[in-house]
């Protein structure tokens, strides 16, 4: 819980609880033979430093709350705060003032000595182990062991009271005791050496030797190295794909960074406890039978194995990369964690401070270069893919597998992170005073979860000896024989009778679906990456113009758009509920990017993709693209999925079962899904009850908008909301969604930081502010000069010219570009629709669509300037690429304000051009299908549509727009809305 240099304040008051344990140990460590004085001191030392972490995490909060409760209880002696803490230590570092807690903490006594029995018991039994197996040790080291000099204890979870991995010290080096069976070490190692012989090139793959005793062993330490070299990083990276390729046959999970390390050219598992994990039971998730696939499809992948790049979503490592060939420096989220403030004063408290993610061990180089050797990885994969199924065509793959029969291994049914906040709870003052409403709350939580997650069980015994492993400090364990696959769990409960685990695991290994396998691996490179599309290529997308063919364009163009359209009806996963899903890289403004099915909203998922098919249709039946087969089918299949979810949504609310707030936005969040329903709509393309599922869903952002304070921005928040909402006022003419914008542009006045005439809005990324038109104060002046046009009340407008005037402020005349404060890498400026001048130029052209002040033609002429210098050839795709920067370019043409020389007839033809020499690239997944709307394919297809002189489609770069009104002008019944709501305006400019 505390810093490192608040920890020791409470080793006194700790100490004294440790006193009988640690003596007892001392005493029985004395009388082991062989284990001599040094070596005592070298455990009791470990097991001392390791029982007060262990204790500081569990009662620090416990003794900060006595602390205050003394200190306003008048019990603390002392002139000053600082001698008010001493006096406290003093009290809380002798027996009796634990004893006079029992009271007041019932259960707290029999937890303590449960903790601190077994963390020195699992000390002894690794101190008689060591002296049993010491002579046998010597080939770990390559020398013999002699004395151990130093005992790292609790490397890692305790399980089984109080025993963990430790990391040890001797005369001849380094060694790591594992309190498990390594008899599946030394299987998966046997299984490589036999793999090196058979595959027809080298192989990095590399497992440490082990030592295996009864139910425990020693395991040789491998020293991280930076690989020297350009052969050596191949070789690694080759190694990562060939690993792949054996869990993926070995059903190995929970690969992380922690049980990898890069060794030169060798990336070497140091853990492989995982093997042959049972999938979880099939469930009926509500979202449709598709959706249902679709996760079963990529958890049964080589994403499931942990090694590919992937963003946690739970808790506290939400946008967490932990996998093994992730976890940049430099592209991890900073976290959350407790720590102690005003630490030596009787007012220390538990606050929050935001950490680093610990870099790991896991990659070859300082700043590892993903995007320039996954090639290698994918092609090492398909290699020993390849030799895999010859062994088993030749009836020697099975064979193979033999040694691992009587093995043991883990089965990780919750993540280790959803105990450890379980934990927490359960240690809480409150839950120590109140035990039993504390365990009620685990068991309802541990159940609910059981009910949600297919992994995680939900017997009642198994619930509490969960229950009862967290209390006594342990993370549970659970474990089965890879023979009978018979599931046991914490303190002898049984589970699952999954099977034997290696004919299950040839099974599922035989129907691999190949493509998918390569699609996964080939997209999850972009989830090691915070965002995607930023690095230019080695060449860039944009054609020279000599290169440049400008002939048969409308014939090029239609070719394109089908080419997109039938891959988007190919690679659909269809079910007989009439649901449809897609697997593909796909963005979270939370989490980042990762491989997934794709989820509700409109950036990049099914209410995006809901347009584009709708769209699609529209100009298909007007002549101005090529028929393609299905897509009237598969739009209602869309419409019917996105139905599912609402349904299901609605449904989980009903039964009072908790759910995450959902997002207000324009992109990501209610919002979006909104203004893709009322699209639909107007179109005719949507359901029956296209406008009422609208309001439903707009329904929601009150709860939404309490729920992100600090979200307010076009792309999630408040400002993505306003255009939106006054859309949905004007079809529906209810009242309420326009008083709904009125109080979402209030909250956003109320918000806004203001300093010598800029505004601008706390955002916990860049608490400075940010420009730009998806995250920053260019897209909510913008929203905020709608909702003054509706209303007629100039306090938006007011707020609206300061955020301008915060934008106006960035710009660099040096740079002739929007200054682009997130400072990534080597670029001062930012030429896109999300970030920098494609969003900024935009924003204005669409408020003053003509030209009536000579303002918007000047940052029209600066934004297509930057845009034709700096925006182009990057990648394909409408919030970061050529895509958005057509939209900007083709405003300024029309305008007479784009760059010399360019015409409309000549940008369509680059990028046809573009596209058709590179094929459709997005970003880091170029080489896959996604047909996301503003990240993916999706975005390019809708901008081809567009293309045509004759089509109406609306942009897709300003929200609301298609519904709400020409240049954010409301229509007249969203006026008469906006004006019965005016006296909520009114309110705010009066305060």
């Amino acid at each position: 819980m505390a810093s490192s240099q608040d920890a020791p304040d409470f080793d006194a008051a700790l100490g004294c609880l440790l006193l009988p344990a640690l003596e007892g140990l001392a005493t029985q460590a004395a009388r082991i033979p062989g284990f001599d004085p040094e070596e005592q001191e070298a455990l009791l030392s470990a097991a001392r430093e390791s029982l007060l972490a262990t204790l500081h995490r569990k009662l620090g909060r416990l003794l900060l709350l006595e602390l205050n409760a003394a200190r306003e209880n008048g019990q603390l002696q002392g002139e000053d705060t600082q001698q008010r803490w001493q006096d406290f230590l003093r009290k809380a570092s002798r027996i009796e003032f634990w004893e006079d807690m029992n009271t007041h903490y019932p259960g707290l006594r029999r937890r303590l000595d449960a903790v601190i029995e077994g963390r020195c018991q699992a000390a002894l039994e690794l101190a008689q182990r060591w002296v049993n197996d010491r002579e046998r040790l010597a080939s770990l080291c390559g020398a013999p062991v002699g004395r151990l000099r130093e005992v790292g204890l609790g490397a890692g979870d305790t399980h089984l009271q109080g025993r963990s991995v430790v990391l040890l010290r001797c005369d001849a080096g380094r060694l790591i005791y594992k309190p498990r069976s390594l008899n599946i070490d030394a299987a998966l190692r046997a299984l490589v050496d036999d793999l090196k012989v058979e595959h027809d090139e080298s192989s990095s793959m590399r497992v440490p030797e082990v030592h295996a005793g009864e139910g425990y062993g020693w395991s040789a330490c491998v020293e991280h190295r930076y690989a020297s070299g350009d052969d050596e990083l191949r070789a690694f990276y080759r190694g990562l794909g060939h690993w792949l390729a054996v869990m993926r046959l070995l059903g190995g999970t929970d690969m992380h960074a922690e049980n990898m390390i890069a060794c030169g050219p060798s990336p070497v598992v140091i853990d492989c406890e995982t093997l042959f994990t049972p999938p979880p039971p099939p469930r009926d998730s509500g979202f449709g039978a598709a959706m249902d696939r679709a996760v079963e499809r990529i958890a049964g992948t080589t994403m499931g194995v942990g090694i590919l790049p992937g963003r946690g979503a739970g808790l506290g490592w939400k946008g967490v990369d932990t996998s093994a060939a992730g976890s940049l420096p430099g592209q991890q989220p900073r976290m959350l964690q407790p720590d102690i403030v005003d630490a030596g004063t009787d007012r220390a408290r538990l606050g929050e401070v935001w950490v680093e993610v610990p870099v790991a061990q896991n990659h070859p180089s300082p700043e590892p270069a993903l995007a320039q050797y996954w090639p290698h990885v994918l092609e090492a994969f398909d290699g020993m893919t390849a030799t895999l199924r010859r062994l088993d065509a030749e009836g020697r793959l099975r064979p193979l597998l033999e040694p691992f029969l009587d093995c043991r291994v883990r089965i990780v049914t919750r993540a280790t992170e959803v105990y450890a906040q379980l934990a927490r709870m359960l240690w809480h003052p409150v839950s120590l005073h109140r035990e039993a409403p504390a365990r009620e709350r685990a068991r309802d939580l541990l159940k609910r979860m059981a009910d949600n997650v297919a992994s995680a069980p939900g017997q009642a015994d198994v619930i509490e000896a969960e229950i009862d492993d967290l209390e006594e400090g342990d993370i549970p364990y659970f474990a089965t024989c890879v023979r009978d696959g018979r599931i046991v769990g914490p303190r002898g409960t049984r589970w699952r009778d999954t099977g034997p685990r290696i004919e299950a695991a040839l099974a599922h290994w035989r129907a691999m679906d190949m493509p998918l396998e390569r699609q996964v691996i080939r997209s999850a490179l972009v989830s090691a990456y915070v965002n995607d599309g930023w690095s230019p290529s080695q060449v860039s997308l944009w054609p020279s113009r000599e290169a440049i063919r400008h002939a048969d364009l409308d014939v090029r163009r239609r070719a394109q758009l089908a080419d997109i359209m039938q891959r988007l009806r190919a690679t659909a996963i269809e079910s007989d509920d009439g649901s449809v899903a897609w697997i593909a890289p796909s963005f979270d403004p939370a989490t980042g990017w990762s491989v997934r099915p794709l989820g509700p909203d409109l950036y990049g998922g099914m209410s995006g993709v809901a347009i584009l098919v709708a769209g699609y249709l529209r100009e298909m039946r007007a002549g101005r693209v090529d028929f393609v087969e299905g897509l009237e089918t598969l739009r209602a299949r869309i419409v019917h999925t996105l139905d599912l979810g609402e349904a299901r949504n609605a449904r989980v609310r009903a039964e009072g079962a908790k759910m995450r707030p959902a997002s207000l936005g324009a992109y990501f969040g209610l919002a979006s899904q909104v203004w893709a329903r009322l699209l639909l709509q107007r179109w005719g393309l949507g359901s029956e009850v296209s406008l009422e599922r609208a309001c439903r869903l707009a329904d929601g952002m009150v709860e939404a908008a309490a729920a992100a304070p600090e979200s307010h921005d076009v792309l999630t928040g408040r400002a993505g909301a306003i255009p939106v909402l006054l859309a949905l006022a004007e079809c529906t003419g209810h009242e309420c969604y326009a008083a709904q914008a009125v109080d979402l542009g209030n909250e956003l006045c109320a918000l806004a930081l203001r300093e010598g005439g800029r505004a601008h809005w706390k955002n916990p990324m860049w608490p400075d502010g940010i420009g730009g038109f998806a995250h920053g104060v260019t897209g909510v002046a913008w929203a905020l000069e709608q909702l003054a046009r509706a209303t007629g009340s100039s306090v938006y407008r007011d707020t609206a010219l300061e955020a301008f005037a915060f934008e106006d402020a960035l710009y660099d005349s040096e740079e002739r570009n929007w200054l682009d404060l997130r400072k990534i890498e080597d670029f001062r400026s930012a030429a896109a629709w999300c970030h920098g001048s494609v969003g900024i130029g935009l924003a204005h052209a669409h408020l003053d669509a003509t030209m009536q002040d000579g303002r918007t033609r000047s940052i029209l002429r600066r934004a297509a300037a930057a845009t034709w210098r700096l925006g182009l050839g990057w990648n394909h795709c409408l919030c970061h690429g050529d895509a958005g920067s057509w939209e900007l370019l083709r405003a300024a043409i029309r305008a007479d304000e784009g760059p010399d020389g360019l015409s409309l007839a000549s940008l369509d033809a680059a990028l046809l051009t573009s596209v058709e020499d590179h094929g459709v690239s997005c970003g880091m997944t170029r080489d896959t299908f996604s047909p996301g709307l503003l990240p993916g394919e999706g975005g390019l297809a809708w901008q081809l549509l567009r293309m045509h002189p004759e089509c109406d489609l609306p942009s897709l770069l300003m929200p609301g727009d298609g519904v709400f009104g020409a240049q954010g002008q409301p229509m007249s019944s969203t006026r008469t809305a906006a004006r019965n709501a005016r006296g909520r305006a009114a309110q705010t400019e009066t305060t």
